[in-house]
């Protein structure tokens, strides 16, 4: 059997912390919260299931803290979870059995992160895999009979427990903020954060947050090894503030530019808002058609559904 320590970073989460912990405990060997600046009763509530809470000053960087929580780890391996999630009764046994048959070859164990859309944000599903439970030290081995080389990769077990991911409210605000720092301080936005970035605007971003976007997205056009995907998410982000802020000529670049490839969406829905928005119905509808039913989403699926639907009843159209 495999033995675990579960390592947290935490903050001002009395709320929901009690719940984490109780559904964890009991299948955990050792637990490790490290606290990024509580004002709350979070340290004493961690306090109740273990000695090992530790304080780490806040550095505007999760991995980091992440780190430091797995540096005190002990165990074979590191379960990283989050205060507002939590196992049930069916699930927390599905744990148990893991640890009695879990395969000495197996490095990382990815698992079922069950968000209720009512509190979801950046992502447009309900569930996803992530990986939650991995080896704390990673045996090196070599593969291949002739040109042998390490195994780099690591050995991935796509498990069916399920993880309930329960917030009292979204992080949207929390997560553009940072997201939009790290994009200006970044010469190149990596194409996961780029990626993010994007969703989060179109699935929670105020006009605020879409203005203040504008000089991250603009970089990705100027920079020649992006994908076409990239390319596509920034026209979006683009067209929406460059419309927010009244610059005509920079919206109508984006949105002909993507339409000159495989149209999307997410920019059909803004030239219906912008025609909707002078008066021009008819344009309106014929765009708002085209999110509905001719293109798809990259960024927020209700681009292709809602969205379309209640602004063509607006217009007076039913589809």
């Amino acid at each position: 059997m495999i033995s675990i320590s579960l390592c947290m970073i935490v903050k001002n989460e009395e709320k929901v912390l009690k719940r984490c912990l109780d559904s964890l405990a009991p299948a955990m060997d050792e637990i490790i919260i490290v606290d990024t600046g509580s004002t709350d009763r979070t340290k004493e509530i961690a306090r109740e299931y273990t000695e090992k809470v530790y304080d780490f000053t806040w550095q505007m960087d999760f991995s980091a803290a992440r780190n430091f929580a797995s540096s005190k780890a002990t165990k074979e391996y590191i379960y990283t979870a989050d205060a507002d999630e939590y196992l049930d009764e069916e699930n927390l046994q599905k744990l148990f059995q893991l640890k009695h048959l879990l395969l000495p070859e197996i490095e990382m164990v990815q698992m079922l992160y069950c968000t209720k859309g009512v509190n979801n944000t950046v992502y447009n599903f309900e569930k996803e895999y992530r990986p939650k439970l991995y080896r704390r030290l990673r045996p090196f081995v070599w593969i291949d009979p002739i040109h042998e080389t390490l195994r780099t990769k690591p050995v991935v077990y796509d498990s069916q427990i399920e993880i309930i991911h329960e917030p009292e409210g979204n992080h949207a605000a929390r997560d553009l903020e940072a997201l939009n720092r790290v994009g200006n301080a970044e010469d190149f936005l990596s194409k996961k954060l780029h990626h993010m970035y994007a969703m989060e605007l179109f699935h929670s971003g105020s006009d605020d947050d879409f203005k203040r976007a504008i000089p991250v997205f603009e970089k990705t056009l100027s920079q020649e090894n992006r994908s076409l995907d990239e390319v596509k998410e920034a026209f979006c982000v683009l067209a929406r503030g460059y419309r927010i802020s009244g610059n005509l000529s920079g919206f109508f670049g984006c949105a002909l530019k993507d339409t000159a490839t495989e149209g999307c969406a997410e920019i059909c829905c803004e030239l219906g808002t912008y025609y909707e928005s002078i008066g021009n119905i008819p344009e309106a509808v014929l765009w708002y058609q085209n999110a509905a039913t001719e293109t798809e989403s990259i960024l927020d699926i209700r681009t292709s559904g809602e969205i379309p639907v209640r602004a063509l009843k607006r217009c007076g159209v039913d589809l």
